[in-house]
């Protein structure tokens, strides 16, 4: 049986008449920029996020950008953050003029180890980026107490982790603001590129619709200089006929969740994902551990089931960041990880037959 990474034609085919419908709105009121239907999805999307403002923007990595030039970085700051991520956490923090810290992880959760962010924090430091990597909640009181203390902004980087909730509480409200990704392959997916920064600051929430609006709030107004980075009506319309659903999906995907754990908890070798106490994993992804990540890679799609490695290479070990120096002793877990970690097909419209091969296959290896 061939098992997809994910399914985002069958998740189109489930609610095909609303997405239809959606778009022909948009094209019907000619709303391709801005407009009532971004509007719209702004407002829905911030209640969903049990937030005051939402601003959308072109995409997530945008959205990390806005945030923190709203946040006046400057060069000569420092921004601390993980080593286990996607690029654009630690890319924007340079192009917003400050130098990226790595963090290690904590070794169980993929995310980011708060006693590493403690002993990171110079003079220079002026924020943190957490990653709630894979859909799980980084450790945000730990995190929130060392950004008090400290005096330092927090930007909860959300990409992966819509709906997600630490000690029963929306990740996305612990920080001064926080970033989302609607990649189309996101929990919450657009068909194209989205994004969009949430905060409780009105002053913020402004600055940084004028940032992503060419500086000015009214067209031809331009308060500061700011970039292009506006979520289209088409993008907005999509986005709002799947944001109804996406607690169902979250349920299912979280159900796929215990399914795996269940079948590949006793597999000598595999180490399924940890859920560290009190926090609500929306399993953006599904990631496993195993010394012999690229023979088991190889066996599962050799035998039609799509797997994927979420990321190969820890961040402070990429090329672009060869300047830093960095060694692996200096990132033990995050080093450690690159070489174990193994994605599995994880999709809201999973089936259990789907994940009995999943597992059938990982056990027969």
């Amino acid at each position: 049986m061939a098992v997809p990474f994910a399914d985002l034609q069958l998740q189109y085919q489930t609610i095909k008449d609303e997405i239809d419908r959606a778009i022909a709105a948009v094209i019907r009121d000619n709303a391709f920029i801005r407009g009532s239907y971004v509007d719209a999805f702004e407002r829905e999307f911030a209640e969903a996020a049990e937030v005051s403002h939402c601003v959308s923007c072109a995409n997530g990595t945008d959205a990390l950008y806005l945030a923190m030039t709203a946040l006046k970085v400057k060069p000569g700051d420092e921004v601390i953050t993980t080593a286990h991520s996607w690029i654009s956490t630690s890319a924007m923090i340079t192009h917003a003029g400050a130098t990226v810290v790595f963090c290690d992880t904590d070794g169980s959760t993929f995310t980011i180890d708060p006693a590493a962010i403690e002993a990171a924090v110079t003079p220079r430091t002026v924020g943190i980026i957490p990653v709630h990597l894979y859909g799980q909640p980084a450790d945000m009181d730990a995190i929130m107490a060392i950004a008090r203390k400290q005096k330092l902004w927090v930007i909860e980087d959300c990409a992966q982790a819509h709906l997600a909730r630490y000690r029963g509480r929306m990740v996305g409200t612990f920080g001064d603001a926080a970033t989302y990704s609607f990649y189309p392959g996101k929990n919450l997916g657009a068909m194209g590129d989205a994004g969009a920064v949430v905060t409780n600051d009105a002053g913020l929430a402004e600055h940084m619709t004028m940032l992503a609006r060419h500086g000015g709030l009214v067209k031809h107004q331009h308060r500061i200089e700011g970039i292009n980075s506006r979520l289209d009506g088409m993008q907005a319309a999509i986005l709002s006929a799947k944001l109804p659903h996406l607690a169902a999906w979250t349920n299912a995907r979280q159900h796929a969740a215990t399914v795996y754990d269940a079948g590949l908890n006793q597999i000598e070798e595999v180490v399924v994902p940890e859920l560290a106490p009190e926090r609500r994993h929306v399993y953006h992804l599904y990631t496993i551990r195993h010394p012999r990540r690229d023979a088991l890679a190889a066996h599962l799609n050799a035998n039609g089931v799509q797997a994927a490695i979420n990321y190969p290479t820890a961040l402070p070990f990429l090329a672009a960041y060869e300047r830093f120096g960095h060694r692996p002793e200096q990132f033990p877990n995050a080093y450690r990880d690159q070489g174990r970690i193994l994605s599995l097909p994880m999709f809201a419209e999973i089936t259990r037959q789907q994940q009995d091969e999943v597992i059938d296959l990982v056990r027969r290896f």
